[in-house]
């Protein structure tokens, strides 16, 4: 493995992955014998969207497209740990499920929410929410994007503090954020009993934009990951660090690929996987150019 030094200077390719905003399609019929070993007939909603990114990374494979650099948001880093060899597919989806249960678990403990909130500064959110252990910030997605969580019955009251577009998940959960710390300590305990392998590739990581490139930093940082907020901002300011110059949107969605308008990065484009293959019959080896020697 590369020394992190030795990834500045050169033009990167990077595979990112969404979280739950990518959306739920139904797994590819190929993957549904292996889905079913690990989960059985009822399938929670976290791994189809994890099959989903799990199938985009294999078939980027076969077309012999390569990413540089992986992340990943929220439930999408285990997307950017398979794409980066970290587990194998049954290995995935059983992390997966037991995310999905573990949250399921406290929704019903702690009914809870989360709200995106649009057009306004992070900081300017922060200074309205407080620190009085109420809803805190979950995600920071972007200059113009934050998402709160928070218990049900305290959420809507600290969103109306604060100025712009207000647009509610479609969770039950208080994710990235204390209420599901019980979520996080059983996780943490699944994710010790699985093997990670070190990763081909280094993930960036949504908890602080560091760079992970052994097994174990990329299981303690999905460890944290329940409860920690997403940086994604400090993810994309990496991504730009390491001249990152277009970024392949894997998981379907596109929601990670429009957010990045709200940077302004003019050095660094975004494409969905679904694109990418529309421009593959033009040569995808034109994507970008690769480094010599490849």
């Amino acid at each position: 493995m590369s020394r992190a030094s030795e990834w500045f200077g050169e033009k990167m390719r990077a595979f990112v992955f969404p979280g739950q905003g990518g959306g739920v399609v139904e797994p590819a019929a190929e993957l549904l014998p292996a889905i079913r070993r690990v989960v059985g007939d009822s399938i929670p909603d976290q791994v189809k969207m994890f099959a989903r990114a799990a199938w985009d990374a294999d078939e980027s494979r076969t077309l012999d497209v390569k990413p540089d650099v992986v992340a990943g948001h929220s439930l999408g880093e285990y997307g950017a740990a398979y794409a980066a060899g970290c587990f194998d597919l049954e290995t995935g989806l059983w992390l997966v499920a037991q995310r999905d249960r573990f949250l399921a678990e406290a929704a019903e403990e702690c009914p809870g929410g989360m709200v995106a909130i649009l057009k306004a500064d992070p900081a300017e959110v922060e200074e309205a929410l407080g620190d009085a252990g109420g809803p805190v910030v979950a995600n920071y997605n972007s200059p113009r994007q934050t998402v709160v969580s928070g218990l049900r019955g305290a959420l809507g009251d600290a969103v109306s503090r604060v100025r712009g577009r207000k647009i509610p998940l479609n969770v039950s959960f208080a994710a990235h954020s204390p209420y599901v710390a019980a979520a996080g300590e059983k996780m943490r305990g699944v994710l010790d009993a699985a093997e990670f392998y070190v990763p081909r590739v280094p993930i960036v990581s949504a908890a602080d934009g560091s760079i992970l490139t052994t097994a174990e930093s990329v299981r303690e940082a999905l460890k944290g990951q329940m409860v920690a907020p997403v940086r994604w901002v400090k993810v994309v300011e990496t991504l730009a660090k390491m001249r990152v110059e277009e970024w392949v949107e894997l998981g379907g969605g596109g929601v990670l690929t429009r957010m990045l308008k709200d940077f302004e990065l003019p050095s660094l484009k975004g494409i969905t996987f679904e694109d990418l293959r529309a421009r593959l019959p033009q040569q995808a080896q034109n994507l970008l150019p690769r480094k010599e020697g490849e």
